[in-house]
């Protein structure tokens, strides 16, 4: 795996609709760009990338919970995404993002019963992704059903993948819709 940048983004929301939000809700993305090994050519078997994706889960999960200052225990929603640059295909973002990402981030994280939800697509520089996310352990806690777009200004060029992990705090700023709350989650199928 060749890395070529790595970035994080910081949100921390203390306001929202004139309101305080108490304590500030917090979420990060952890971002690789990476060169794509097979950029230009159709290539069968994808197992470089897939070990590639084992690698990002555990290193971009360990800096996500880092950017937030948390530890694994109050990491509460998840995400992940990639951006494959112009050279490639959307199976290069699969390979990273499917068969062997999951496990490392989820115990970078202390665990997550919930599927992992994600978004691809191919792009230039400056592509921006919404990675969706939502509550780790019951994904139909309504209150953590969110998206954080993600931007790297100079990639991918056409021979990378942008990788993105997004960990959160807490579930949306003020959510107030209804629907199982975090507290109430039986956290046994990963659903509620």
């Amino acid at each position: 795996m060749e890395i070529r940048k790595i970035c994080t983004i910081v949100e921390e929301t203390h306001t929202e609709m004139g309101k305080n939000v108490t304590p500030p809700t917090k979420r990060a993305a952890a971002i690789a760009v990476i060169k794509n090994p097979f950029a230009g050519r159709y290539q069968e078997n994808l197992s470089e990338l897939i070990e590639t994706g084992e690698k990002l889960g555990e290193l971009l999960g360990k800096k996500a919970l880092e950017a937030l200052g948390i530890n694994s225990d109050k990491a509460e929603s998840y995400g992940k995404g990639a951006i494959v640059g112009s050279q490639g295909e959307l199976e290069h973002a699969a390979a990273i993002l499917h068969p062997k990402l999951g496990t490392p981030f989820r115990e970078a994280l202390g665990g997550g019963k919930a599927i992992i939800p994600s978004a691809k697509k191919i792009g230039g520089p400056g592509t921006e992704l919404d990675i969706p996310i939502h509550y780790k352990d019951a994904a139909f806690v309504r209150s953590h059903f969110d998206a954080m777009p993600i931007r790297v200004q100079d990639a991918p060029r056409g021979d990378e993948i942008v990788v993105a992990l997004v960990v959160t705090d807490s579930g949306r700023p003020l959510a107030r819709v209804g629907g199982l709350k975090k507290e109430e989650a039986k956290k046994e199928d990963g659903l509620r």
